[in-house]
């Protein structure tokens, strides 16, 4: 009699279970929960993300309060000894890129923590009360860098945990989850569009310490729903099931060869964000300059511009997904790789629709119109929602079983240097006209696709389905 081994029996009755589960969106419940808890989580993210480089840069960078600002003169140093003496606003980009650089590598540790000795629900609520912890000290100034220390932390444990047990609720060959991690992504564009109105507000208008207050309250009531919706969730590997895995070699020839592809890919992946990651960084910052924020008398606080693009985000995501629904009703649908290529030579075009407005202004032009938002983050929002949910879904899909929380976070790491990357790149604002800096992003992001289309013509089979029966 042939013996089914427990962690084939716990996958194929979760498989099963999923198959079955339609009740949200014809997706598994637990798909509604993770999607609800991600949306505060990111309300919480996105509303400190907002204020983040104006606060540096407007206020707690400026000569007269820097020296508050515990352990800032040794981090300065560390900088400054790489790249040189810093403004106050290259200072900031630089700090915010590191932020929102390692916010990516703590992820690829949250994981390694989640597989091998919590398990992914005390992680996930670890890392909840991580980040709760550090918006609330983000409202003392001396504290910025412990602040910053809980919330990176904090990300670590929670982002790449959730997302993989989003992947959990399917089974390898179940169709429906890259748009499950669509849904997923639509979830962090309502937060995106919220978070900068009620903390960007509360932040410019009222305090700063209020702004990064809110995004606390944020991240429990988001801890609360993760707790309140745990019985729909996948349920954590049995004991017996992780001793097998760890007695019997978890991946053969092919999973290491897809494990070092996946890896491989991350260089294009990074420079496929930076058109987009510099609407939080860069753009702010030129748009306070360069554009007339006036509109029917009406001051527009400049963190709104970001609930713009989450706005349009949120339009073209959902466009994305019935796009594609309605493709595969008609022709074969493309692979990841492929969609994410595409993706990138349409967020090309977004920094380079900001050629006409710069190069206005260099030739004495007034103010540009806020309607130039719109436009950049139309073009980039509709490549955009091909690339980061559906690079989730790739990795999800390829990773070799249990080592999915790890893949995921190594996909973050492209984050991870991009933004770093970003933080750099947004110090040239200073050095070159807006035409060549915007310029250079739209290359950036079409040598992404170019890659990534590469990619996909010389190891697509690598990546594809693994269709050898079981």
């Amino acid at each position: 009699m042939t013996t089914v081994p427990l962690s084939a029996a716990v996958d194929a009755t979760s498989d099963l279970r999923a198959r079955h589960d339609k009740s949200f969106l014809g997706h598994p419940a637990g798909l509604g929960w993770l999607a609800f808890c991600e949306l505060w989580e990111r309300f919480s993210y996105y509303g400190m993300q907002a204020l983040l480089v104006l606060y540096l840069s407007n206020y707690l960078f400026m000569p007269e309060h820097i020296g508050v600002v515990a352990g800032m003169d040794p981090l300065r140093a560390m900088i400054e000894s790489v790249t040189g003496s810093r403004s106050t606003q290259q200072l900031a980009s630089v700090v915010f890129g590191l932020y929102t650089g390692f916010v990516y590598l703590t992820p690829i540790f949250g994981g390694l923590l989640a597989d091998r000795v919590l398990g992914r629900t005390r992680t996930v609520v670890i890392g909840a009360l991580l980040m709760a912890a550090g918006h609330f000290l983000m409202a003392i100034e001396a504290a910025l860098l412990p602040a910053l220390g809980c919330l990176l932390l904090g990300v670590g444990c929670f982002k790449g945990n959730i997302a993989a047990q989003v992947g959990d609720l399917y089974g390898p060959d179940d169709k429906r989850r890259a748009s499950a991690f669509q849904i997923f992504m639509l979830a962090v564009q309502v937060a995106v569009i919220a978070a900068p109105i009620v903390c960007g507000t509360l932040g410019e208008r009222v305090g700063w310490h209020w702004g990064f207050g809110a995004a606390g309250v944020g991240m429990l009531i988001g801890l609360f729903v993760y707790l309140a919706g745990r019985r729909f969730l996948p349920p954590e590997p049995q004991r017996a099931a992780k001793i097998e895995a760890v007695a019997k070699p978890p991946i053969g020839r092919r999973g290491v060869m897809q494990v070092v592809l996946l890896v491989a890919i991350l260089p294009l992946l990074m420079l496929s964000i930076v058109g987009n990651q510099q609407f939080n960084n860069a753009y702010p910052l030129w748009s306070q300059q360069y554009m007339d924020m006036v509109v029917g008398g009406f001051t527009v606080p400049v963190t709104w511009l970001q609930s713009v693009d989450a706005t349009v985000s949120f339009l073209t995501m959902l466009g994305s997904i019935a796009f594609w629904k309605w493709w595969s009703t008609r022709r074969r649908e493309p692979d990841e790789v492929a969609k994410m290529a595409l993706g990138c030579f349409v967020a090309a075009g977004a920094p380079a629709l900001l050629l006409i407005p710069a190069m206005s202004l260099e030739a004495g032009g007034a103010k540009i119109s806020i309607l130039w938002t719109f436009a950049y983050t139309l073009v980039n929002d509709i490549g955009f929602a091909n690339i980061l949910p559906v690079g989730l879904a790739l990795y999800s899909r390829a990773s070799p079983r249990g080592l999915q929380g790890v893949m995921i976070g190594i996909y973050y790491l492209h984050l991870f240097f991009g933004n770093l990357f970003v933080g750099w790149l947004a110090g040239l604002l200073e050095v070159l006209p807006g035409s060549q800096f915007w310029l250079l992003h739209a290359a950036l992001v079409a040598a992404a696709g170019a890659g990534l289309l590469l990619v996909k013509l010389m190891f697509g089979r690598l990546l594809a389905e693994d269709e050898t029966p079981a």
